[in-house]
C-alpha cells in the first residue's frame, strides 16, 4: 500500500503530491524532503508577512489607493500565520504523544 501526502494548501504553498512515504525511499530522504517542504513553506509564509507590510506601508504613504488589494495581502497573510501555527501545535502533538509511549 502506498501512502500519499495530502496537500491542503493548494497552490500557495506548491505540491508534493505523488511523494511516496513507503516504499524504496529512505528515511532519511523522507525526513529531508518533509524539512525541505516546511522550510519552503516557511519561506512562503514570509514572503506573505512581507509583501502585507510592503503594501501596507504603500498605502499609509499614500503611494497607491487600492485598500482591496492591501486588506486582501492582509488576510492572507494572516491566514498562513494561523494556519503555520496549527500545523506547528499538531506537529509538537504528535512529538508528545510518541514521548508518551511506552516500548
Amino acid at each position: 500500500m502506498d501512502i500519499r501526502i495530502v496537500n491542503p494548501i493548494g497552490r500557495e504553498f506548491g505540491s508534493v503530491s505523488g511523494t511516496s512515504l513507503i516504499g524504496n525511499k529512505s528515511n532519511e530522504n523522507i525526513i529531508g524532503g518533509f524539512a525541505e517542504y516546511l522550510n519552503k513553506a516557511l519561506k512562503k509564509v514570509s514572503d506573505l508577512e512581507k509583501e502585507s507590510q510592503m503594501l501596507t506601508e504603500d498605502f499609509a504613504a499614500g503611494r497607491t489607493d487600492n485598500i482591496h488589494q492591501v486588506m486582501i495581502a492582509a488576510e492572507k497573510s494572516e491566514i498562513a500565520l494561523q494556519f503555520t501555527m496549527q500545523i506547528r501545535n499538531k506537529i509538537l502533538d504528535a512529538y508528545n504523544e510518541i514521548m508518551r509511549m511506552q516500548i
